[in-house]
């Protein structure tokens, strides 16, 4: 909220020197006093972004979509902002390895499991940290990316926050097991095409999440883990919207481009190496994500 910006008059009528001039005659004195003006949200994402505590990530976040929701933070679409530090900001823990490396998941121990909740874990936080990085990088796209993007970091977030809780639960901590960093790989191959970002991130890599997903609440829930089967309810749910938001965008762009979206992701594919997509697909979750039939088919 913006407060009135007050005009106060400094008369005095006690004859200091300061009220008056050299003849006498009485000066007037007009201070303004101006409130500092609203955050503004892109500027505040790449703030959340460079922040290394997870738990203090999280909450900035919120505290950022909570000022924005209320109508206390602008949006400055154009700005063209510069980092100061390094991207993301992470803790010094988990260890970040090849993907071979990062050890098999058991569902007999309960060690095994939070291996396999600790690895979703990570996902999350990666999610938290492309979404923030969406937000604050790109400039010059319609506001309603922004907030596109804010609403995605947002759920990130709150998915992140449910695993790291649960995992402690099973008596361990985010950062206790190693982990890869394949997804983050490709958000900094991507950093200067926002067409490639949309393209290859949320409606490449995020939607083999939305494929993933079935198999491993089915091997949890079986494990008796039906606590994180249910918060891999919320997960899929909630990543069909961020997966269709990509989705959206990359048509968008390519529309604006004057582009063809089909060869335009072919050609896309090949000049960043994304990875091959491997089956079984989720279709009806791809379907809900704005993939078209004929994108359907391919995957058949």
């Amino acid at each position: 909220m913006r407060l009135p910006v007050p005009q106060i008059d400094l008369a005095q009528t006690i004859g200091s020197p300061c009220a008056h001039g050299p003849l006498g005659t009485l000066q007037v004195f007009r201070t303004e006093i101006t409130m500092p003006s609203n955050p503004e949200l892109r500027a505040t994402a790449l703030s959340c972004l460079l922040q290394s505590d997870p738990a203090a990530k999280c909450a900035a976040v919120a505290a950022m979509a909570n000022i924005f929701a209320d109508g206390d933070m602008d949006l400055d679409a154009g700005s063209m902002l510069t980092a100061q530090g390094i991207i993301p900001g992470r803790p010094p823990r988990p260890e970040l390895v090849a993907p071979r490396l990062v050890g098999r998941r058991s569902m007999v121990t309960v060690e095994g499991r939070a291996m396999l909740v600790h690895a979703l874990a990570h996902i999350e936080f990666n999610a938290t940290n492309l979404a923030l990085d969406a937000l604050w990088r790109f400039a010059g796209l319609p506001n309603a990316y922004y907030t596109d993007w804010l609403r995605v970091a947002g759920e990130e977030a709150v998915h992140f926050s449910m695993l790291s809780s649960h995992l402690r639960l099973l008596g361990y901590q985010y950062g206790d097991f190693p982990a890869h960093d394949s997804l983050w790989e490709m958000v900094e191959k991507t950093s200067g095409d926002v067409l490639a970002r949309m393209a290859l991130v949320p409606r490449t890599l995020e939607a083999r999440g939305l494929d993933a997903i079935p198999a491993l609440r089915a091997k949890l829930a079986q494990a008796g883990e039906h606590a994180a089967a249910g918060i891999l309810d919320i997960i899929l749910r909630e990543e069909v919207g961020h997966v269709e938001i990509g989705n959206r965008w990359y048509r968008y762009l390519c529309a604006r481009e004057g582009l063809d979206p089909g060869p335009t992701y072919d050609e896309l594919t090949i000049r960043y190496a994304a990875p091959v997509l491997k089956g079984p697909f989720n279709l009806d979750a791809r379907r809900l994500a704005g993939f078209t039939e004929a994108e359907l088919s391919r995957l058949a």
